[in-house]
């Protein structure tokens, strides 16, 4: 396998793919490679198709995880291996869409303050306050932070496609960082690892999450990623216009961050039930 994950480590790396997407889909053909303890330049196309079974059959894996090994399979035999032959097609399993849970306002500052330390808070104020995700969260700098007066904002770097955007640094996260930034005095990275050497484990801040949530009493539903869904969802309530609210979240398309109009409460109470307008039943 090392030679061929080398190669494919190559390709994907030729064409910009992203770190997170890099390692997922190695991860993927070494799931592949272990189950049949063979080299996958060896196996026929039926048996990767039967693998691909077995992950929706029998480990009865999410639709977004088998979809996820589909890309990488797809992208390892064609690209790679160079085998896109006729009859070659990894189905793609329809995801099943539905709506995130949306914390209240009063639900996020319970939350926030259930952290356990300043570390903690601090995280997860500031994910919720900038709508970042949560790679964006741990890998922020200190640098990323801009507090000039006439420009109060964080960097967002190498976001979701490699791409940079700056997003909202309000007074009252600012000051939080400020305090934080006193007390922990971080060098590089904002929120560091266990031994300061880079960037706090995506894990971690799960983790952090899981931890502030059940001590809040809150329902168990999503991770940290729901701090994002409550920002946009909370500033369309407050009557931001979509296309701010996808500038600030890095969507490159409107009907991404359109999916929100089905989950603000005042998109919901602003109308009225077609039964309002019945007369009256008797």
């Amino acid at each position: 396998m090392s030679e061929l994950r080398e190669r494919m480590s190559n390709a994907m790396c030729l064409r910009g793919m992203a770190a997170r997407t890099q390692e997922a889909y190695l991860g993927a053909v070494a799931d592949l490679a272990m189950f049949y303890h063979r080299s996958p330049a060896e196996l026929r196309v039926e048996e990767v198709q039967a693998y691909l079974l077995h992950l929706i059959r029998d480990k009865k894996l999410a639709y977004a995880s088998v979809n996820q090994a589909s890309c990488a399979l797809r992208f390892l035999y064609r690209r790679v291996l160079g085998r896109p032959e006729a009859g070659f097609d990894i189905p793609m399993a329809k995801v099943p869409q539905r709506l995130p849970q949306i914390l209240s306002r009063e639900e996020v500052a319970r939350l926030i303050d259930a952290a356990r330390t300043l570390r903690g808070r601090t995280l997860l104020m500031t994910t919720y306050a900038a709508g970042l995700r949560v790679s964006e969260a741990c890998s922020l700098q200190v640098g990323d932070i801009e507090s000039a007066a006439d420009r109060m904002c964080l960097k967002v770097c190498h976001g979701k496609g490699g791409k940079d955007r700056y997003t909202l640094l309000s007074p009252r996260l600012l000051a939080a960082l400020r305090t934080y930034c006193r007390d922990t005095r971080p060098q590089r990275w904002l929120f560091t690892n266990r031994t300061g050497s880079g960037p706090m484990e995506i894990q971690i801040a799960q983790r952090i999450y899981y931890a502030a949530r059940n001590a809040a009493g809150i329902a168990p539903e999503g991770g940290i990623h729901g701090l994002r869904h409550a920002f946009a969802t909370h500033l369309l309530e407050a009557g931001v216009d979509r296309y701010r609210i996808g500038r600030l979240l890095g969507h490159d398309h409107l009907s991404t961050t359109a999916r929100y109009l089905h989950l603000a409460r005042a998109q919901l109470t602003d109308h009225t039930s077609p039964l309002e307008l019945l007369d009256p039943l008797t």
